[in-house]
C-alpha cells in the first residue's frame, strides 16, 4: 500500500491530528532484502522524514522531497495484520526521528510481531526492538562540495544542496546513540560500501563503536552492503564489495530486492 500523499496536501493537519499518527510514504508486503534476515517475508512499514541527506539514498520521498499521509497507529497495525506475515520492518527516512515509533513498536511487540527497526543511528528509543539495523553513515555518503559545484546529480537525478550537505556531515554519526543501540538490542552494523576506499574508516569506526559499547560487536555482527539502486549498479560492485568482506572476515549482505525487482516502489 503505497501512500505517497505530498506534505502539501495533508490539509494543514497540526500536532493535534496526527498525535497516535505517523507519516507513512510506504505500508507493504516484501522480503526482507538485507542483512541477517534477508529472504523473509515482512511486512514493511516506511515513515517519511529524516534528519540526514545521503546522496545515494534509495528512498528520497522519505528524505529529500518527504511524501506521506498520516496513519493513526490503529490504522497500521490493521494494514500489517491483513499480511501473512510474523516479521515487521520498521525502516524509513529515518524512523526513530518520530516520537510515534515507541508505541507503535510496543504495540506490535505486545501482537507477537518480530520487528526489526532500520536505522541510522543517530538516535536510540527505549523501545521493543527485536534487531537493530543500525547503518552508520560514512563519509562516502556525504554530498561533497564538488557534488554542489559542478551540479553533479543524486541518485534520484536531482541536484544536491550545500546547506544539507554541510547538515548531514555535522551529523551523520553520533558514538553514544551507537553504543547504547549496541548495548541494548541484538544488533547489526550494515555499511553502504562504494569502494575499497570506505574500509579504513569502516574499521576504525567498528573499533569506536567496541570500545564506547560495554556490549561485544563480533566480526560477524559487521555487515557490508554494495551501494547501488539498480541491478546495473550492483553488478558493478557486487563482487568487489563481496571481496572486502572476505578480506576483512566481515559478513557481506546483497540487495535481494534489488536483485529481484530492480529499483520498483513497494518492494
Amino acid at each position: 500500500m503505497p501512500v505517497d500523499a505530498d506534505p502539501d496536501d495533508l490539509g494543514g493537519a497540526g500536532v493535534a491530528d496526527t498525535e497516535d499518527a505517523l507519516p507513512i510514504n510506504e505500508l507493504f508486503h516484501s522480503l526482507q532484502g538485507e542483512g541477517r534476515l534477508a529472504g523473509v517475508p515482512s511486512v514493511f512499514v516506511r515513515t517519511s522524514g529524516c534528519n540526514l541527506r545521503c546522496w545515494f539514498c534509495d528512498s528520497y520521498r522519505t528524505s529529500w522531497e518527504p511524501a506521506h499521509a498520516w496513519l493513526d497507529l490503529t490504522e497500521v497495525v490493521a494494514e500489517i495484520e491483513r499480511h501473512d506475515a510474523d516479521h515487521v520492518v520498521l525502516t524509513g527516512g529515518e524512523p526513530l526521528v518520530h516520537d510515534e515509533s515507541v508505541p507503535l513498536l510496543e504495540r506490535l511487540d505486545a501482537a507477537g510481531y518480530h520487528t526489526t527497526v532500520e536505522t541510522n543511528g543517530t538516535i536510540h528509543r527505549d523501545a521493543p526492538i527485536d534487531l537493530a539495523s543500525v547503518s552508520p553513515k560514512l563519509s562516502s555518503s556525504t554530498p561533497s562540495a564538488d557534488l554542489v559545484a559542478d551540479g553533479t546529480p543524486r541518485s534520484d537525478g536531482k541536484s544536491v544542496d550545500s546547506a544539507a550537505a554541510e547538515r548531514h556531515e555535522a551529523e551523520r554519526l553520533d558514538l553514544n546513540a551507537l553504543a547504547r543501540l549496541v548495548e541494548d538490542y541484538d544488533t547489526q552494523l550494515k555499511f553502504v560500501v562504494t569502494g575499497p576506499d570506505d574500509l579504513p574508516e569502516i574499521d576504525r569506526l567498528v573499533e569506536r563503536v567496541r570500545d564506547a559499547a560495554s556490549a561485544t560487536v563480533a566480526d560477524a555482527d559487521v555487515l557490508l552492503m554494495p551501494e547501488g539502486t539498480t541491478r546495473e549498479a550492483l553488478d558493478a560492485t557486487r563482487e568487489t564489495v563481496a571481496e572486502l568482506a572476505l578480506d576483512r572476515g566481515y559478513r557481506y549482505t546483497p540487495r535481494l530486492h534489488v536483485d529481484l525487482w530492480n529499483d520498483a516502489p513497494g518492494t
